[in-house]
């Protein structure tokens, strides 16, 4: 017996090992190489073929330098003001985001962005405590193997911003006809608006919540101090 337990130990270490290597191995190459398709496009995908929608994946990639710094700006404003100078975690949101959880039957979040970037790119959709704890993992590795302007650069452009549109350069294009280095801070604003349910909200059509959205975005966007990526 004390052979079997010794056998399936072994099993497991080299399970673990060869999931730690690949994973920095991956988090490594992302560094360097776009990430070509994330899981949730597949999947929006398929749910677009199932409602008898065409497949469409709108994403066009563009660096961190033709990204309007209003862009960025409102990204921080709108999903993560500390996202500067904390390690892929504030805890003090996630704090925030239990307490009113627990009197709501609205779930909030209290992701980063860099949280939210390692969700976006190597997971699955969906919510379970496995997940969250791939979550943290992977934001680790990405705040250790990645700076602060590569996050924010894969950040904008994986994001969903509506129906089969994913990243700024799409969004820029769809909403406003425009590159998304020629974005407004108003526009970058009502974009970052629409970044908690990009499929029932948008910034060209926004309803009164979404408007007083971007009214509190561009609030804080005066309030923050300079981004130096």
């Amino acid at each position: 017996m004390n052979g079997v337990w010794k056998l399936v130990l072994r099993v497991v270490k080299l399970v673990v090992l060869l999931f730690v290597g690949i994973s920095i191995l991956w988090v490594l190459l992302y560094r360097f190489v776009h990430p070509p398709v994330t899981w949730l496009m597949v999947t929006r995908g398929f749910e677009r073929k199932a409602d008898g929608k065409d497949w469409k994946i709108d994403k066009q990639w563009v660096p961190f330098d033709e990204i309007s710094d209003g862009m960025k700006r409102a990204a921080v404003a709108a999903e993560d003001q500390k996202f500067l100078d904390h390690f892929g975690f504030d805890f003090q949101a996630m704090e925030r985001a239990i307490d009113k959880n627990a009197h709501s039957n609205k779930l909030i979040g209290g992701s980063t962005i860099s949280q939210q970037t390692a969700k976006n790119v190597f997971l699955w959709p969906g919510r379970s405590y496995v997940r969250k704890a791939f979550e943290a993992y992977f934001t680790m590795l990405i705040e250790i193997f990645w700076s602060k302007k590569r996050i924010m650069e894969v950040y904008l452009n994986e994001i969903e911003m509506g129906d089969g549109i994913y990243g700024v350069q799409a969004a820029a294009q769809a909403y406003y006809h425009k590159d998304a280095s020629q974005l407004t801070r108003k526009e970058a604003a009502a974009i970052a608006s629409i970044f908690p349910d990009p499929l029932k909200w948008s910034p060209t059509n926004p309803s009164n919540y979404v408007r007083h959205r971007q009214y509190l975005i561009l609030k804080n966007m005066r309030r923050l101090g300079p981004l130096d990526f």
